[in-house]
């Protein structure tokens, strides 16, 4: 109970957390390829670490699996920045699911949302104890970060439907203007001849 009031009115920090998840992932796309953003999938499975002795899980209530920025993709960009404080940290900022915590056969496939943005990422997972408090962990990288790393591209913005939907306004809109001069000359004239 001690060490809840502790944890909780400091913060957890990542280093104090053992490795004690085993997460591995898989892409929709062949290795070296790029994932797209709104349509690949990510299947991510997960489980107890069998190198801790029992019963080092048994105040494991949940676990939430997150997308993480890569360090390569964090360099300049504050708002990305990893902190050793779990409350501060801006590493993993995309959920991909939150389960109740088994030590075995875990798996999720996520489609990558569609403002998910360009990146280099690993995923994380966080077991929670009954007080939703990190106190494990298990990611699909080393601790430097620098392996089994895959890259997102976010949607452009730009479709050929939109390209011909912006055409076909634009043409409209030249028509009714044309349209409108045509209209009020010939009302000019029509008074003009009244007279």
């Amino acid at each position: 109970m001690l060490s809840f009031f502790v944890a909780t009115s400091y913060g957890v920090t990542f280093s104090s957390l053992d490795r004690t998840l085993v997460v591995t992932s898989t892409t929709s796309v062949t290795q070296g390829q790029v994932l797209k953003s709104g349509e690949d999938k990510i299947t991510v499975t997960w489980s107890f670490n069998q190198s801790f002795k029992a019963g080092t899980d048994s105040s494991y209530k949940t676990v939430k699996v997150r997308l993480c920025y890569a360090p390569v993709s964090q360099t300049d960009r504050a708002w990305r920045k990893t902190n050793d404080d779990l409350e501060k940290d801006k590493t993993c900022q995309f959920k991909i699911v939150a389960k109740p915590y088994k030590p075995s056969n875990n798996s999720v496939t996520w489609t990558i949302e569609r403002n998910t943005p360009s990146a280099t990422y690993f995923v994380r997972a966080y077991a929670l104890n009954a007080h939703d408090v990190q106190v494990g962990f298990g990611q699909t990288t080393n601790a430097n970060k620098t392996t089994n790393l895959f890259e997102i591209q976010a949607i452009t913005g730009r479709h050929v439907s939109l390209d011909i939907a912006s055409v076909c306004f634009s043409a409209f809109s030249i028509v009714s203007l044309a349209g409108f001069f045509y209209m009020e000359k010939r009302k000019a004239r029509i008074m003009s001849q009244q007279k």
